[in-house]
């Protein structure tokens, strides 16, 4: 297996010492002298990570995303930044860059997106079915949107809605300004809301 998930086995006994308590910050300290206690990080967040790579990818390259993802933090925890005590936007941001560079590599952009299956329906109330009919035939027109979108923009609008980052974290991700993420945010659901309204009146 990956050095990442490698790295939990082997750090299952510090991961239980640990108090449940620690922040990401605290871990991450304390893993520059005991390397093992790292593991609790991976525990905390790999299943997260993946299934935001697994959305961007799809499922076979998802936990390649996370070995690589979880080997960098592990490389570079010693960068982190201790007055950050939730890890996700650090771990989301590394996540950005090796899914970027995993589409620059196999040619492909954003039109994967429309490739991966959406996940199956689950049960659901009769009142919702129409929403979830005209959630499905927009989908096309949002991936549309997302496809028209710088890169800079598509990753910020992805680890918004599909990551679930406030705009402060979603500014550590992408080491760029919260007003930044203010303004893309802006311009990218103006272009989506031009689009919707664009689209069959029927939808």
């Amino acid at each position: 297996m990956l050095a990442a998930v490698n790295l939990r086995s082997r750090g299952a006994p510090a991961a239980a010492a640990e108090p449940s308590s620690a922040s990401d910050a605290e871990v991450i300290a304390g893993s520059l002298d005991d390397p093992e206690r790292f593991a609790i990080i991976f525990g905390r967040h790999a299943d997260e990570i993946h299934r935001y790579a697994a959305r961007r990818l799809g499922q076979q390259a998802a936990a390649d995303v996370v070995s690589e993802v979880f080997l960098a933090a592990f490389r570079n925890r010693g960068r982190y930044q201790p007055g950050r005590s939730d890890a996700r936007p650090w771990l989301y941001g590394i996540s950005t860059k090796v899914i970027s560079q995993q589409l620059r590599a196999e040619g492909r952009r954003a039109h994967l997106l429309a490739a991966v299956p959406a996940p199956p329906p689950a049960e659901f109330p009769a009142d919702d079915i129409g929403d979830r009919i005209t959630a499905e035939r927009l989908r096309p027109v949002l991936f549309g949107v997302l496809a028209e979108l710088s890169p800079a923009d598509r990753e910020l609008v992805l680890l918004v809605a599909w990551a679930e980052l406030s705009y402060k974290q979603a500014a550590q991700a992408l080491e760029i300004p919260v007003g930044t993420v203010r303004s893309r945010l802006h311009r990218a659901r103006a272009r989506v809301r031009r689009a919707i309204d664009s689209a069959d009146p029927t939808l």
